[in-house]
């Protein structure tokens, strides 16, 4: 297998998470006019952004991924991508609240299906001492998805509607369904490694009592959990703040946030991993040490965003603030592939995905809406937001702390 044909099945899973992430974070510009047409609260658009998808990704993640452990990862990934796009597309034909959750709950089931068969497929792609930077690469999906959902959604809301935002979102993702199935070779268990495993599958209480030795793998969940709860929450809530806090146009904010997403996060996620395997190299405890450093500086950077006074300053300090936090991901993908049996992979990253987006896509954005209308709003007004997003997005800290726990842990375990 060619070195370049590895590169243009990573390019292809990158365009699988980056439609993933259009699909899933175009609702974070389209808050207000849902909650205005529908005639809903804070807190039930947090509960839509939030735990109207994610409780079902995360439920169908773990048994989808145990499929991927056994069968074609590839058809998943190619399955779960048209029937994820599909219903993002009918969500522009709900015509209730009730309509439109359950058809996010769809969404949440397909995209089930999407990142632990990619990655699971990339580390076969990709040696352990090249890993990082490939999932790094991968993680640019969160960055240009959502970066795109951003652009593409300021510019739908403010000529067209949310629904034509929805239905323009879901279709191109049924077209790269079909290149997936037809160009993506499946690969071997251990490929990238030159060993193999006969092992069918492993039952999943194994694979849970395997993980939960591994106080590594403990401890970047629960830092990711926390990293997670406090990106969504501020992230799937920028628009709505600066629409309240600065009355910015939705185009405007749009193209501002857009640009800063795409860039920043891409930026991040690159030198996030290509630093970690570069260090890594010499002593693994960086692939820890480096996301936990990385948080505790975005932190500051974080206050400036949320309380600085004037648009301008807000979205300076957002610049370093969101490039720091998106360094962390391809580090973290790359420690839990390493600490998994090649036969466990898939099923590590569902379960990782399992307990992060719970905490994270569940309850950050559902955090921000409740704050707003029972604690910051009846004080502050429109103002309100700011503290909201301020308080869920501290969460980061305690994320650094677990990472940096891991460190400790990370050459026992990753030599065993």
């Amino acid at each position: 297998m060619s070195r370049g044909y590895a590169r243009y099945v990573l390019a292809v899973l990158t365009l699988v998470y980056m439609v993933s992430f259009i699909d899933r974070q175009i609702l974070a510009m389209l808050v207000e006019p849902i909650k205005a047409e529908f005639g809903v609260s804070d807190t039930a658009m947090g509960f839509l952004t939030g735990f109207a998808f994610v409780i079902f990704y995360t439920l169908a993640g773990i048994p989808i991924a145990r499929l991927a452990d056994r069968i074609s990862r590839k058809l998943i990934i190619a399955t779960a991508l048209s029937l994820w796009s599909a219903m993002t597309a009918a969500s522009g034909l709900a015509r209730s609240f009730t309509q439109l959750a359950l058809l996010r709950v769809l969404v949440g089931v397909g995209e089930a299906g999407g990142n632990a068969p990619s990655q699971s497929l990339i580390a076969d792609y990709f040696p352990p001492q090249q890993r990082a930077t490939a999932l790094s690469v991968y993680a640019w999906g969160v960055y240009l998805g959502s970066g795109l959902a951003f652009l593409a959604g300021g510019w739908l809301v403010t000529h067209y509607d949310w629904r034509t935002a929805l239905i323009l979102a879901g279709l191109p993702g049924l077209a790269l369904a079909a290149l997936v199935a037809l160009t993506v070779r499946e690969l071997p268990r251990g490929f990238a490694e030159q060993r193999t495993d006969a092992t069918v599958s492993v039952p999943l209480g194994e694979v849970l009592r395997y993980l939960a030795k591994r106080r590594a793998f403990v401890l970047i969940a629960a830092g990711t959990a926390l990293q997670s709860m406090a990106g969504y929450g501020v992230l799937t809530w920028g628009p709505t703040f600066f629409s309240r806090v600065h009355a910015l146009s939705w185009s405007e904010i749009g193209m501002s946030l857009g640009w800063i997403v795409l860039l920043g996060g891409c930026i991040g996620a690159f030198a996030g991993g290509r630093l970690a395997d570069l260090l890594g190299a010499g002593d693994v405890r960086w692939y820890a040490r480096l996301p936990a450093i990385q948080l505790a500086a975005a932190v500051p950077f974080l206050a400036g965003y949320t309380l600085a006074p004037d648009a301008s300053a807000s979205l300076l300090f957002l610049i370093p603030c969101y490039t720091l936090g998106a360094m962390y991901v391809g580090p973290m993908f790359a420690m839990v592939q390493g600490l998994a049996e090649l036969r466990m992979r898939a099923t590590a990253v569902a379960i990782l995905l399992f307990v992060t987006n719970m905490v994270g896509l569940g309850l950050g954005p559902l955090a921000v809406g409740a704050l707003n209308d029972y604690v910051f709003g009846p004080v502050h007004g429109a103002a309100g937001i700011r503290y909201s997003m301020l308080v869920v997005g501290m969460f980061g800290c305690i994320a650094s702390l677990c990472f940096w726990r891991a460190s400790a842990h990370l050459p026992r375990e990753l030599a065993r």
